[in-house]
């Protein structure tokens, strides 16, 4: 990862659990700092920024309205988050993901490829990809924790895209689904309260 950004200085983050943040489509790390702090201070916070240039802003692979994609894009992307927690997971309790649009792709992505090294994770008006290969490399053991948030009426996510995520989590996940009227193709104030309770609750404090 080129550029990360994190909740904590280095000297704070030892023994704390890691949350990796991933933005959406043609934004960038900025977006996901916003969010540092309505977030439960335990947690070591790291905004990505995207390897792929668009426009203004940055993203983790190519997509068009319809979410089309190339699995090799997509796999790059994935390696590179890989390698990059792999250099700082040394000083972490847990893993654990959240990802706000394409970063909710990012993040479904990586917990289908390598379920077991993630505590929990967090979407947010995002979607999950309808990838016949990614379907292949899916090896779940058991369910994780997750989030899913967002609005019915988001105009971004389309239909046939929301059907298809919502039956993955069902099907892969334990599932936490919440929706917010209104919010349309963004994060309320109400999601991130609900957000860090079920992060405290599944990671902070799993045995309560």
């Amino acid at each position: 990862m080129e550029r990360v950004l994190w909740s904590k200085p280095e000297h704070e983050r030892d023994g704390t659990p890691l949350l990796v943040m991933m933005h959406g489509y043609g934004r960038d790390e900025s977006r996901m700092v916003k969010l540092f702090g309505s977030l439960p201070s335990g947690f070591s916070c790291a905004a990505l920024r995207g390897p792929k240039e668009i426009g203004d802003g940055y993203g983790w692979f190519l997509l068009d309205y319809f979410l089309t994609h190339d699995f090799a894009d997509v796999i790059a992307a994935a390696n590179a988050v890989f390698s990059w927690i792999e250099s700082v997971k040394f000083q972490h309790t847990s893993i654990s993901l959240l990802g706000y649009s394409q970063g909710m792709a990012m993040a479904t992505t990586l917990l289908r490829l390598r379920p077991a090294e993630f505590r929990a994770a967090v979407g947010l008006s995002g979607f999950v990809l309808d990838n016949e290969l990614l379907a292949m490399s899916e090896s779940f053991e058991s369910r994780p924790p997750f989030f899913w948030g967002r609005d019915r009426d988001d105009l971004v996510i389309n239909a046939a895209a929301a059907e298809h995520t919502e039956e993955w989590l069902h099907e892969h996940t334990q599932l936490t689904a919440r929706t917010y009227p209104g919010t349309g193709h963004a994060i309320s104030a109400a999601e991130l309260v609900d957000v860090s309770a079920f992060l405290r609750h599944y990671v902070l404090n799993p045995g309560n």
